[in-house]
């Protein structure tokens, strides 16, 4: 996300709007007679599933590759993959660990190369999440977000790098042990983000509670730990008592009820939560659109 400019962001937001509405309508197809790589070492459902469809409506084809349906899995080089991939492809979307993956695939392929998530970052999500909280809110740069528990994986520094070119409010509510790194806070000029761990007080006045799983993908030896670091970081009904009435909840999902979130309060609002997950497909084709378009 942070390769974008301020304003090229605020268009791809825009334009997942203008995707949404026009989905059943007739559209352009940017991607007629292109063929793109999913290449996925890491399990999905909602970025896989919307990528798969993207493509397709986008007037494209799609073609899977996990870890074990490559030679990336018996250890060929990500460059060389990447040079066999370029001659072959228009573009490629990676879903992956390490973010220096992605960086040299796009280097060595020369293909527009999207980062559908690593260990670092998920910018489609936040794509998706400020085209839904515009919709619903009516805006998102004057809006209060607060994101709530393991403030230093890749979906909170994804907020981050957004708040820091887009200028919106933004508070991570975490533990000590759980906040973002003060080095990648000055590396994308994040002053204005706010660290806490008083959520009472962060909440008071939030136009959206925001969570994601306690233990993510490559963390499960962690498990036990962060479950008990955590527990008292969960949005429940309690703390939605402090927040304004017209708070929205939010979940990148999947959702473990219980842990950062209870079950009652999920259902209760289920309904901004699954339009979350549907914006992911919306703002894929923005974000397939956009890269294709700029060359």
């Amino acid at each position: 996300m942070a390769s974008v400019s301020s304003s090229e962001l605020c268009q791809i937001i825009d334009d997942t709007a203008r995707f949404k509405t026009g989905r059943n309508t007739a559209a352009t197809l940017p991607l007629q007679g292109q063929s793109w790589a999913l290449i996925f070492l890491k399990s999905s459902t909602r970025t896989r599933v919307s990528f798969e469809v993207g493509v397709r409506e986008l007037g494209g084809s799609p073609m899977f590759f996990s870890g074990n349906d490559l030679q990336l899995g018996r250890g060929e080089p990500i460059k060389d993959t990447a040079r066999v991939l370029g001659r072959m492809v228009q573009g490629a979307i990676i879903r992956t660990f390490n973010q220096s993956d992605i960086v040299e695939f796009a280097e060595y392929s020369q293909v527009p190369t999207v980062n559908a998530l690593t260990d670092e970052e998920h910018p489609c999500q936040i794509v998706a999440d400020l085209a839904c909280i515009r919709e619903k809110l009516g805006g998102y740069l004057d809006k209060h977000i607060v994101f709530i528990g393991d403030g230093a994986c890749n979906v909170p520094r994804s907020w981050i790098v957004a708040s820091a070119l887009l200028g919106f409010r933004l508070t991570i509510a975490a533990p000590k042990a759980f906040q973002p790194d003060p080095a990648f806070l000055q590396s994308v000029n994040a002053a204005k983000v706010e660290l806490t761990e008083d959520l009472p007080q962060a909440v008071r006045d939030a136009d959206v509670l925001y969570t994601d799983v306690w233990v993510s993908m490559g963390k499960e030896a962690e498990s036990a730990a962060r479950l008990d670091a955590l527990k008292d970081y969960q949005i429940n009904a309690s703390l939605l008592e402090k927040a304004p009435n017209h708070t929205l909840v939010m979940h990148c999902l999947p959702a473990y009820r219980g842990k950062e979130i209870t079950e009652d309060v999920m259902e209760a609002h289920a309904q901004t939560i699954f339009d979350e997950a549907e914006f992911r497909l919306h703002a894929q084709k923005s974000i397939l659109n956009f890269l294709v378009t700029q060359q």
